[in-house]
């Protein structure tokens, strides 16, 4: 099962990133609505901003937005090991 980000429905159960027992997007047609431009703010500057690279190239696949994966996860740079 891929790494999808996984809120607290307790606090706020009408996140747009929730998904049910199946794994299943809840609210799919809430991102589907959203031109490219915005949900690349969303995740980048928005309520998707504190999710990991990876969560982030799950979601963009599920929604069919992978060509936004690029201008979305930020390259990961390590420093160089002693």
């Amino acid at each position: 099962m891929p790494n999808f980000y996984q809120p607290d429905l307790g606090s706020n159960p009408d996140d747009p990133f929730a998904r049910d027992a199946d794994g299943k997007l809840v609210r799919r047609g809430y991102w589907l609505d959203m031109m490219d431009q915005a949900v690349v703010l969303i995740l980048t500057q928005g309520i998707g901003a504190h999710l990991t690279n990876d969560q982030k190239r799950a979601h963009l696949t599920d929604i069919k937005r992978d060509h936004l994966i690029d201008a979305i996860c930020q390259v990961e740079i390590l420093p160089p090991e002693d």
